[in-house]
């Protein structure tokens, strides 16, 4: 593989923007890759080192892999070099990676790959602003990576504006004394259609920026107070929006049958017992058994000799 050198302008720290579509697509497909080839225990450096082969070379992707590879052979980390590519990665997948990365987190490296992968795809296609915090926050929750600096991390997401920054900033000091389904329904068009009804008002406008349509208010409006998590499956249910990846559940049932698991420890007791031959370490006294009572005796319990 020839050796590429990325170019100055993807290393120059600066803030991120929104990218072409192919982008994304590429995008997807490195992760996804990524997280495959993992999985057959190839290392970080090898799939760095032939993936850039197979992304679309109209994209600037082959050239910020090149870049990470470089970051991941001097440093170890992948979110290093996603940091200093910040017009190109987002804040939100550099804080995803990192969370994977550190040693204390329990957050598996596979997740974050499929977080990763489903939240490109979802942007190659028609995403909108509700349903890319939905799913950041989801993730954020779901997996616990901590809201004080993944909030920071999604403010910076180019996908939002000037308003939507200020509230979701906000949300971390509002989270611990309010619920998050009230507070999505209060930024919402079905609050304000309440609020008109109500007080028979019609001319009525919120003083803050609505964020939020009127199905969406409504959801959140029937999801106050309960698990939050529930409000996130009937979104992802009614409005289609991206499902959060989820770890594999632990293994309840054995990985063979009952018979054909005693068939592999008869067939195992086999072959220990042919090694011990082989070796002349075979003792065949231990499985001799007891001599049982001959002695015949008549009904009535007197001996026949």
């Amino acid at each position: 593989m020839s050796e590429r050198f990325p170019h100055p302008s993807l290393v120059k720290p600066m803030p991120s923007s929104l990218l072409d579509r192919e982008e994304y697509i590429e995008q997807a497909y490195f992760f996804r890759c990524f997280r495959e080839r993992i999985d057959d225990n190839l290392s970080s450096q090898e799939v760095l080192a032939n993936i850039g082969e197979e992304i679309l070379a109209t994209t600037k992707l082959p050239m910020a892999i090149d870049f990470l590879r470089a970051e991941m052979l001097q440093k170890g980390r992948i979110s290093d070099g996603m940091l200093r590519l910040s017009h190109y990665f987002t804040s939100f997948q550099a804080f995803v990676m990192s969370r994977a990365e550190d040693e204390e987190s329990r957050f598996d490296a596979r997740i974050a790959f499929q977080v990763l992968e489903q939240e490109a795809e979802y942007q190659s296609g028609e995403p909108t602003p509700q349903g890319l915090f939905m799913f950041q926050f989801e993730c954020i929750s779901r997996n616990r990576l901590g809201y004080d600096r993944g909030l920071k991390a999604i403010a910076d997401v180019p996908m939002f504006n000037e308003d939507w920054k200020t509230w979701i900033r906000r949300l971390n000091g509002l989270l611990g004394s309010q619920d998050f389904a009230e507070l999505l329904y209060r930024r919402s068009e079905h609050h304000v259609a309440e609020v008109r009804r109500r007080t028979h008002r019609p001319e009525y406008e919120a003083s803050y920026p609505i964020l939020f349509d009127v199905q969406e208010g409504r959801i959140a409006r029937a999801n106050i107070g309960k698990d939050p998590l529930y409000m996130f499956a009937a979104l992802q249910r009614q409005l289609g929006y991206p499902k959060v990846p989820r770890p594999a559940p632990p293994r309840t049932k054995p990985l063979f049958e009952p018979a054909i698991d005693i068939r592999f420890q008869q067939l195992e007791s086999r072959v220990q017992l042919l090694e011990a031959e082989q070796k002349g370490g075979l003792d065949l006294t231990k499985y001799y058994k007891e001599p049982a009572d001959f002695q015949s005796k008549t009904e009535d319990g007197s001996d026949l000799s």
